[in-house]
């Protein structure tokens, strides 16, 4: 008897153990929080927006402020591949790098001139989904008159949650361009989307230049 009662202490021992190393080992492969990773990003660009001096600097250093801050969570090379679809799958290594690069800087001319539609509006956060290592937070932009709807979709990069879509008011950045350069590709291939991406970039880095 005293046998089966010291067997039965030994196995209540080793299953607490074995409980203890899952609980230990789950804490330490849990997925990071993509809200919490999130929120000090977007508190650092309204903070970079907020700067006094932002809205005095010329058009260039307001954009390369902005890039800067922007590229620590954003994954431009997940973007650049999703809007060209299986056309990306069909370029080189270079040629990927190069599309990368310039589909970066259509954005970061493209968006300049919205530096000063910021004006202190407040983030609020909704709600997040979360599936495998894809994640969708869901914010508000609220001032005084309106509230706008902005989800970020993520992709989990080396324990990062790292931005590749941005759904304004529920319109997808990623779709809006692919949709565009899925018929430039249609009409001119993949030269043409490139001509038309650098002479788009020209235009808009001039713009900038002047102002």
């Amino acid at each position: 008897m005293q046998r089966t009662a010291s067997i039965s202490s030994f196995f209540l021992a080793s299953l607490i153990v074995l409980l203890l190393v899952l609980s230990s080992h789950g804490a330490v492969a849990a997925s990071p929080d993509p809200t919490e990773q999130l929120r000090p990003f977007l508190d650092k660009v309204t903070t970079t927006l907020s700067e006094p001096g932002l809205k005095g600097k010329s058009r260039r250093e307001q954009s390369d402020k902005m890039i800067s801050v922007i590229r620590e969570r954003f994954d431009f090379r997940e973007m650049s591949k999703r809007v060209l679809g299986q056309q990306w799958r069909n370029l080189a290594d270079q040629e990927q790098t190069e599309f990368e690069r310039l589909f970066t800087q259509l954005l970061q001319y493209a968006y300049v001139g919205k530096i000063d539609d910021y004006s202190g509006q407040q983030i609020q956060y909704i709600q997040q989904r979360v599936k495998g290592e894809r994640a969708e937070v869901q914010t508000l932009l609220v001032d005084k008159t309106k509230s706008i709807p902005i989800s970020y979709i993520m992709l989990l990069r080396n324990d990062q949650w790292m931005i590749y879509d941005v759904v304004v008011e529920g319109v997808s950045l990623i779709r809006n361009y692919m949709e565009q350069f899925s018929e430039i590709l249609r009409k001119d291939g993949y030269p043409g989307l490139v001509k038309q991406l650098k002479d788009k970039i020209a235009e808009l880095e001039k713009n900038i230049n002047k102002s």
